[in-house]
């Protein structure tokens, strides 16, 4: 018996073709466009995709690259024949093996991490991240499998985060209090030197939603903190990370702007790369422009380029929210 789709359309694409003659370079850039797209494999020149609007366009473009070439290309919308082949269709995508090889690197990172160095540890990370989402983007059924490697990873961050900040602040417990900002105004707002994500952003978002006025100041130490300024981002600052929260989040829900699709996705962004957590797409590239800006730059210049990304982020997402 046919397996009948909720969607009322189809549930698989086929995609079919056919090059003439030796044509290595169309061959390789169809080839890696559609590994790309995660397709899985029936046999040489028959690919199958999950039906949807994303895949269909870029199916698309395939199909057009081809015939251009003087190939022919076929895109179908099919159902499975029943309920073993549906399942034969599903296995074409079971990322199982991947997951488990991301583990094992997982776990290998994890013995003895705190007497790593922490810069071979940030780029250790930093790739197995990257891994991570590479195989998330193409677990087009995700199961039991993904969730694992999830928790190794997000364990992983939690452990590394002492040995690649040591000064970051510890959460604590409490419930969050709604500020008004007219308190706010024309402040002194202190923060820990050499500011990494959560405060390059949590600066942009003082000076772009918060204290226009503000002063930001660097700290070598928290205790340096002048007694009338706000604290933020260090243990014993006024705004700092709360149970799960960074402090950007924390920002956020103080002054009442985590309503703010924009900024949601961009406290998104620094959770993931202050905390660990969900991937977030954008957080990569955006990571390592920050990180490209750091080596080079004092700390007012940093805050100052930084706050032109997070601009620009904010700009398109409030155009696409």
């Amino acid at each position: 018996m046919a397996v009948k789709p909720q969607s009322g359309k189809p549930t698989w694409l086929l995609f079919i073709l056919s090059l003439q003659g030796q044509q290595p370079a169309v061959r390789m850039r169809v080839w890696r466009a559609l590994k790309a797209l995660g397709t899985g494999v029936l046999r040489d020149g028959v690919y199958v995709l999950p039906n949807r609007d994303e895949f269909l366009g870029a199916l698309g473009a395939q199909s057009q690259e081809v015939i251009d070439s003087g190939g022919s290309a076929q895109i179908l919308e099919l159902e499975a024949r029943d309920e073993a082949q549906e399942a034969e269709f599903r296995q074409l995508f079971d990322r199982t093996a991947e997951y488990e090889k991301l583990l094992h690197g997982i776990r290998s990172v994890s013995k003895g991490v705190a007497k790593k160095d922490p810069g071979k540890l940030s780029s250790t990370l930093t790739r197995l991240r990257r891994d991570y989402e590479t195989v998330a983007m193409q677990d087009f059924f995700p199961g039991a499998a993904r969730e694992q490697a999830l928790d190794a990873l997000e364990s992983l961050s939690a452990a590394a985060n002492p040995v690649l900040s040591p000064d970051e602040p510890h959460a604590i417990a409490g419930q969050l209090q709604r500020l008004d900002r007219a308190r706010y105004q024309g402040r002194t707002w202190a923060t820990r030197a050499r500011p990494w994500a959560d405060r390059l952003a949590s600066a942009w978002l003082i000076k772009r939603f918060i204290d226009p006025q503000a002063k930001l100041v660097w700290l070598k130490s928290p205790k340096d903190c002048p007694k009338r300024a706000v604290g933020y981002d260090f243990d014993g600052a006024e705004f700092t990370h709360v149970g799960p929260k960074v402090t950007f989040e924390v920002l956020l829900a103080s002054f009442s702007l985590e309503t703010d699709p924009a900024l949601q996705r961009i406290g998104a962004i620094i959770h993931y790369l202050d905390a660990g957590g969900v991937p977030v797409p954008e957080a990569i590239g955006l990571e390592a422009m920050l990180r490209g800006a750091k080596l080079s730059l004092d700390d007012d210049t940093l805050v100052n380029e930084a706050a032109k990304l997070f601009q620009f982020l904010y700009e398109d997402f409030s155009g696409s929210a």
